[in-house]
Formats: structure tokens, C-alpha cells, sequence
């Protein structure tokens, strides 16, 4: 039977994969009525969710509108790439595997993280949270023609279900506890439902709240798949930077040492050692404080280092301003300078260099050199 609402078409393949055409094709034809149909419906429970009676029942309602149109917009900005690789059916291998990547890639988008609808789910699984959150915001707005057939509400329930246990099965095991027992009780629930429903009974006052129960969890278990995901994703993050702050450190202290060997007065500032942070933590909230004591790291590394180039950059600058002195000098003026020359360049000579007097010998030769009328 074919549902009088929009279904998320079975996406092909998997992450990468190189998909035949026609299949890719069948799919993104697909996705497109998917998503024209549900712009339709998600305007239609917009609407009814403003219509209802009180402040109280809008605000229930409004996050489940507002995460319905997140995906929404999400959806549509990853298909509209899809359209743009897939270029009409003018593909190679590389672009189709592109698509693949695309399709079960994260739909997040940069500068979304941290937000309270940031998701970092993939395309098909936006599609089916859409799906979800429709059919219960449906029976929550109760709208008109949103009751269809009992078969095929209990039957679309059971797939609601089933997706849950497909979730909790994601969940490591020692903190599945209580998403296991919402599924169980779920389930019971349903079969409990089915079987009244066999029997003849009426069942509306009951399927109505199990479908919006279910369609929570569902949700539910989504979103904390996607923040296990985020957690993952930050700990290899963390492990890369530390490998990278711990590098850049050992090139700054160098930096920082040559630079105290070369000149004088030298910078003083302290170079962090990544090391003193420790082990990358596991626990998220840990992780988070962890991965802000990097970026201060990295901030201070940065500071450093350019500190550091700057006092070794000043001596090349010097010994260049004197350097175009000495070129611009003849004659007499050459001569009478000479003394100055052999001062400054004894002084770049030495190690470290005094860039105090330095900097005075060198514009002590450019007034020199002015006085003389010589070019610099």
C-alpha cells in the first residue's frame, strides 16, 4: 500500500561505494518527491501548530516544528550537491562514489556545531527523522485526514520500532540499560495495541500516544547517536592536535633557542608544553574543557613563536639597513664612515647580538649617510 505521505526512499549503497547510474538516478528522483512533498506537509503542521487554542499547546509543539524544519533545510541543501555532482547523468566512477559520500556522509554544516539543532546524522537517517517527527506531529495537531487505515498506522509503528531497537543496538552496552527498556516497554505496548486491534476493538485513544511516544525515542536515540558521534569525532580531533601542538612546540622551543643564542635583549616568554595536559579524556564534558586547554596552547604557541621570529627578524632588518648604507657610500664618505662599518659589523658578527646598540650604530650611519648626501 502506498502511503499518502512522504516516505524516505532505501538510500544505495554505502559511504564511498561507486553505485551504478541508474540506481543513483532511481534514488535522487525519488528524494526529490520526497522532499516537494514533505515542504508541503511540514507547511500544513506549521500552520496548524500556530492554530492551536493556547501558548502552552504551541510551545509543546514548536520544537518538534522547528527540528522538522532543520532537517528539512538540511535535506534539501545536500541534494541540491547531489544534483550539482550527479551534472544530468554525466558521471564517472569518482563522481558517483562523490555521490555515495555524500549521501552517507554528516549532513552538519560548519558553524552548526554546539547549536541546540546541530546534527550530525547523515542523509538518510534525516530523512527518516523527518518521517518520524511528521507522523507525530500529525497525530499530535491532530490534522484533518491525518488518520489513515489502522493497518497502516500499526504497520508503519512496528517500523518505528524496529528502528528503535536498531538504535539502542548502537548504544554501547554498559549505557543501554534504560534505552533498552523504553524499547521494551514500547514493544509490549504495540503488541498489547496489535492484538486489541485484532480483536476488534477500539484502539485510536491508544495508537495516538504510542506513535508520539515512539516517534520521541526515536528522535531521542538519534540525536545521542549524534552526540556519540560528535564525542568520537572530538577525541580523534584532540588526539591529531596534541600530535600537532606537541610538534609545533619542539619547533618553537628551537625558534626560542636560536633566538636567545642570536641576539640580545631576547624574549622572555614561556613556551607551553602540550604534554602537562595529559592523557585525551574519554568523558565528553572532560573532552570539551580539554579541547579549550589545547586552543589556549595553540594560542600561546602562536604568540611565541611570533615573538621570537620578530627578535631574530629585527637583526636581518638591521644588518640590511646597514648593508644598503655601505652600498650607498663612495669616496670620502665611504672612507669616513668606515669605523662605523667595522663597529656594525663586528656587532652582527657576534653572538649573541646587541640589538640596542646595533639599532643606534646602524641610524647613526643612515644620519651619516644623509648628512653626506649619500644615497641609502
Amino acid at each position: 500500500m502506498t502511503s499518502q505521505y512522504a516516505v524516505a526512499p532505501t538510500a544505495p549503497g554505502s559511504l564511498g561505494s561507486d553505485v551504478p547510474a541508474p540506481e543513483l538516478l532511481r534514488y535522487l528522483d525519488a528524494l526529490l518527491r520526497w522532499r516537494d512533498q514533505r515542504r508541503s506537509e511540514l507547511h500544513a503542521l506549521d500552520q496548524a501548530a500556530m492554530e492551536l487554542g493556547t501558548p502552552e499547546e504551541r510551545a509543546a509543539v514548536t520544537p518538534d516544528v522547528t527540528l522538522s524544519m532543520t532537517l528539512w533545510q538540511a535535506v534539501s541543501d545536500r541534494l541540491e550537491l547531489l544534483l550539482a555532482t550527479w551534472d544530468s547523468g554525466r558521471v564517472g566512477e569518482s563522481e558517483r562514489r562523490r555521490i555515495t559520500t555524500l549521501v552517507w556522509g554528516s549532513l552538519e554544516q560548519p558553524g552548526s556545531r554546539g547549536g541546540g539543532q546541530a546534527l550530525a546524522v547523515s542523509l538518510p537517517e534525516a530523512c527518516r527523522l523527518s518521517d518520524s517527527l511528521a507522523s507525530s506531529l500529525r497525530s499530535r495537531l491532530r490534522l484533518e485526514g491525518s488518520d489513515p487505515d489502522l493497518a497502516g498506522r500499526l504497520r508503519d509503528l512496528r517500523q518505528t520500532v524496529e528502528r528503535i531497537a536498531d538504535q539502542v543496538a548502537l548504544i554501547p552496552e554498559k549505557r543501554r540499560g534504560s534505552a533498552s527498556e523504553m524499547h521494551r516497554q514500547l514493544d509490549e505496548r504495540l503488541d498489547d495495541v496489535t492484538e486489541r486491534a485484532r480483536r476488534g476493538a477500539d484502539v485510536g485513544g491508544l495508537l495516538g500516544p504510542l506513535e508520539a511516544q515512539a516517534a520521541t525515542a526515536e528522535r531521542d536515540l538519534i540525536v545521542a547517536a549524534s552526540a556519540r558521534a560528535h564525542a568520537r569525532a572530538d577525541h580523534a580531533q584532540a588526539t591529531r592536535e596534541v600530535a600537532e601542538l606537541a610538534a609545533r612546540g619542539q619547533a618553537v622551543r628551537a625558534l626560542a633557542e636560536r633566538a636567545r643564542a642570536g641576539v640580545t635583549p631576547a624574549p622572555t616568554l614561556g613556551i607551553p608544553e602540550v604534554g602537562a595536559l595529559g592523557e585525551v579524556p574519554g568523558d565528553p564534558t572532560e573532552l570539551t574543557e580539554f579541547l579549550a586547554r589545547l586552543e589556549r596552547v595553540d594560542r600561546a604557541l602562536t604568540v611565541a613563536q611570533t615573538t621570537y621570529a620578530a627578535a631574530l627578524a629585527r637583526r636581518d632588518d638591521l644588518a640590511e639597513r646597514a648593508q644598503r648604507v655601505r652600498e650607498g657610500l663612495s669616496g670620502d664618505a665611504a672612507a669616513s664612515m668606515a669605523p662605523l662599518v667595522e663597529q656594525v659589523q663586528a656587532l652582527l658578527d657576534a653572538r649573541p647580538t646587541d640589538l640596542v646598540r646595533l639599532e643606534a650604530l646602524v641610524q647613526a650611519q643612515e644620519t651619516f649617510a644623509r648628512t653626506m648626501g649619500a644615497s641609502r
